[in-house]
């Protein structure tokens, strides 16, 4: 009978290294993939984008580079790199240019927020990105996840550039920043800074991409072309160069 489960135990492993789908807890379907022809820089479909991208540096509510970041460039589906650009076009016309911190997030990298979240005495970014919480609570929240949506390839984490003041636009808020404060429709800012995150949501939304509600800064084409698929290749210009 030992024997007998082993070898169900290897079958069912070899079938998840082929299929590229396992099950979560739930029962869940989670399928991955380390195609990427279809994916895109971004600042090759628009040169005009700024990229200052977070994870790539120390500068983040981990504070180290984090894993499947290999170089510091921002890659999209090539239907999500297309709504963008449409949305760069119409921002230009006011004066402003996207600025983005984060685009494709592969797997790994999910999986190094997850690491780093049960490590409860690595706290040093928090007086930074989470003053008000204790770190224990940031899975349970949701502000760390097993999955996120980054991973799917059409989601985009960006703000606006002022080019008349060479300087982003003042949301009330930094990026990443666990809490209430992050709300895109918080009304404890100025109005001025409110205005700004709409300026931003409504372009966004006018080119087909949905907002979330716990952040003002991330965004997800609404007809992305993977919803149900989580990608594993790594951040970088070799991962895309044949597309």
């Amino acid at each position: 009978m030992k024997k007998f489960i082993l070898a169900i135990c290897f079958l069912l492993i070899f079938f998840i290294s082929i299929s590229g789908t396992v099950y979560s807890a739930d029962s869940e379907e989670i399928h991955f993939s380390n195609d990427s022809s279809d994916f895109v820089q971004v600042s090759d479909v628009d040169p005009d984008v700024i990229l200052e991208i977070r994870y790539y540096s120390t500068y983040n509510f981990v504070g180290d580079r984090i894993d499947g970041y290999e170089e510091p460039t921002a890659l999209l589906t090539k239907e999500a790199a297309n709504a963008l650009k449409e949305v760069s076009e119409d921002l230009k016309e006011k004066g402003y240019r996207l600025k983005i911190y984060d685009a494709y997030r592969p797997q790994n990298a999910v999986q190094h927020f997850v690491r780093w979240s049960k490590d409860k005495d690595d706290t040093r970014m928090k007086d930074y990105f989470y003053p008000e919480l204790d770190k224990s609570v940031l899975f349970d929240q949701g502000y760390i996840m097993n999955h996120s949506g980054h991973s799917r390839g059409s989601t985009v984490d960006l703000t606006l550039f002022d080019e008349k003041t060479g300087k982003e636009l003042d949301m009330g808020g930094t990026f990443d920043y666990f809490g209430e404060r992050s709300h895109p429709d918080y009304k404890n800012i100025t109005d001025e800074q409110y205005n700004n995150r709409m300026i931003l949501r409504e372009a966004m939304m006018n080119h087909g991409f949905k907002p979330l509600d716990e952040e003002w800064w991330h965004f997800t084409l609404e007809d992305e072309p993977y919803p149900d698929t989580y990608f594993t290749f790594p951040v970088s210009e070799s991962s895309v160069s044949n597309n």
